[in-house]
């Protein structure tokens, strides 16, 4: 399944037609190869040794962090948010873990995979746990990466993908529909525990502007300090959860098995591939290791701030017990609704996917009624990826432009793309990818900023599990809700009303696809 048809599932699960043609394709489609035969060693000429540790580039702001505050610095671009990855892993010195949806195996994923095998290397204990909808890994990929004595992979409600038979999948699908579509939603990177990285990427090409086709503009926290513990404990929770299943529990290869009995797994294939150049460009590793005394900047320009009270909020593992079918909610939505309906002045808000039903409309009928001004961004139909979840805006975007909020819809040539693709990719491509809108945040009063995983629809507030964070600071807020209205300006979105929307900017086509989906019920995208 190539990147674009792949990307388009990303929330389709839930349609029943959509997962039956995954299943096909994932049961006939054979896995390529990673890595070429290159016999050329790349990594000779790079050295892999630090000569600092994260503890001692955090020592000079110990006194903020032991007196219970943390550091906070909202990763806006693409680029800085994989170098601050990338930043982490190379000078952990205990643990990284790891928890997200999506987990591709592409070229960034296959670094992000190189970087932390490479702790693993030093001796840093390296967890991972991945939901199942979305895993494209082979099986003998997932154990020998698993079979290295520093890293644990496991696989979150695996009843659609990891180890199963396409008999297996049609009967988890058709006998237990609930807890099928019950998904990890949750996007965490801890390390040491005391730093941690959260928000609405995933680990893919499109998330960090390197794709050729389709690029997400989205939103992350970099946070240092107790709150990171807070996410370590939830992280341990969804770990020790029986939804968490080891992936040696799941996978039987015996060639792999017997051969990982005779010698230790080799990564060299991995290590070169990361090591070329073609696949990481040099002057985007100088940015890497640039990272410390870039961060030391931002520290001192006070783009950092050491903040208290930051919560973070996260569902628990399965969120609901399914009493009730397709719903229930959980704790993110829960404090979510308590938060907007304490605005008193102004919301706004990016969510990538916009399903309203009557509760949540009520709520905004309120707070325009009360003189509170609620501006919403999503994607436009030219700028979308999942044409379920716009067909269930579609149908309802009248009655919400009826409470009184503005809407406006994303452009796919918008022209903000300073923030979603690498100027390294940009140089290389004759054509600019199609963009679109990932982020999930919101800012309230100007002095509350919400950033997280959770989209407004139903999926989010029922089935997935979903986490945000909360920062009370009017400093982040002003400077987010600055981003944000950048980005509603013309040049970057449309403005809808009752008298006009966008989706005649696109081909017939793609525009009877979306009413085809009318049939899906709204309560289950």
């Amino acid at each position: 399944m190539n990147q674009l048809t792949q990307r388009c599932n990303i929330n389709t699960f839930k349609i029943v037609t959509l997962v039956l043609s995954l299943l096909f394709l994932s049961a006939c489609t054979p896995a390529p190869e990673r890595f070429s035969n290159d016999s050329e060693d790349y990594c000779k000429d790079i050295s892999f040794q630090k000569s600092t540790t994260l503890t001692e580039q955090l020592a000079p702001y110990s006194h903020y962090i032991e007196g219970g505050k943390t550091g906070v610095y909202v990763l806006e671009q693409g680029t800085e948010a994989m170098f601050t990855r990338a930043w982490l892993s190379e000078h952990a010195e205990k643990t990284i873990d790891v928890q997200y949806f999506i987990f591709s195996a592409d070229n960034i994923g296959l670094l992000a995979i190189d970087y932390l095998v490479r702790a693993a290397e030093r001796g840093v204990k390296v967890r991972i746990l991945v939901d199942d909808i979305m895993l494209d890994a082979k099986g003998d990929e997932l154990l020998i990466l698993n079979a290295h004595p520093n890293i644990t992979i496991k696989i979150y409600n695996p009843l659609v993908n990891t180890g199963k038979n396409i008999v297996q999948k049609l009967t988890n699908l058709v006998t237990d529909f609930h807890a099928f579509n019950q998904r990890m939603h949750n996007k965490t990177f801890t390390v040491d525990s005391a730093v941690s990285i959260t928000g609405g990427r995933n680990v893919a090409d499109e998330y960090f502007g390197y794709d050729h086709e389709y690029n997400f503009r989205d939103r992350d926290t970099l946070l240092i300090g107790p709150t990171a513990n807070n996410i370590e404990q939830s992280f341990n929770e969804f770990w020790q959860h029986s939804l968490s299943v080891p992936v040696t529990d799941l996978l039987a290869d015996k060639a792999t098995e017997e051969a990982l009995q005779k010698e230790a797994p080799n990564f060299q294939k991995l290590h070169q591939y990361a090591c070329n150049p073609t696949n990481f460009l040099p002057e985007v590793r100088a940015q890497i290791e640039a990272m410390p005394a870039a961060f030391k900047k931002a520290v001192d320009d006070g783009d950092v701030h050491w903040l208290d009270n930051i919560e973070y909020v996260s569902d628990a593992p399965g969120k609901n017990d399914g009493e009730v079918f397709l719903g229930g909610g959980g704790i993110a939505t829960s404090k979510l609704i308590a938060l907007i309906t304490q605005a008193k002045k102004s919301v706004t808000i990016q969510t990538p996917y916009l399903i309203t039903t009557d509760l949540s409309k009520g709520i905004l009928k309120t707070l325009v009624d009360s003189g509170v001004e609620v501006k919403i961004l999503t994607n436009s139909l030219a700028s979308n990826d999942n044409l379920e979840a716009f067909s269930g805006y579609q149908r309802d975007r009248d009655a919400l432009l009826k409470t009184g909020v503005s809407i406006y819809e994303f452009k796919p040539d918008a022209q903000i793309r300073q923030k979603v693709m690498s100027q390294e990719m940009s140089k290389q491509l004759e054509q600019a990818p199609i963009f679109g809108l990932h982020a999930k945040s919101m800012v309230i009063d100007d002095n509350l900023t919400v950033i997280g995983t959770f989209n407004l629809d139903p999926r989010s507030a029922n089935l997935n599990t979903e986490s945000v964070v909360i920062i009370p600071s009017s400093a982040i807020a002003k400077k987010v809700k600055a981003a944000m209205l950048v980005e509603i300006q013309p040049e970057n979105a449309w403005e809808v009303t009752l008298d006009w929307n966008p989706d005649h900017k696109v081909d017939l086509t793609k525009r009877l696809k979306v009413k085809s989906r009318i049939v899906v019920p709204k309560s289950i995208l």
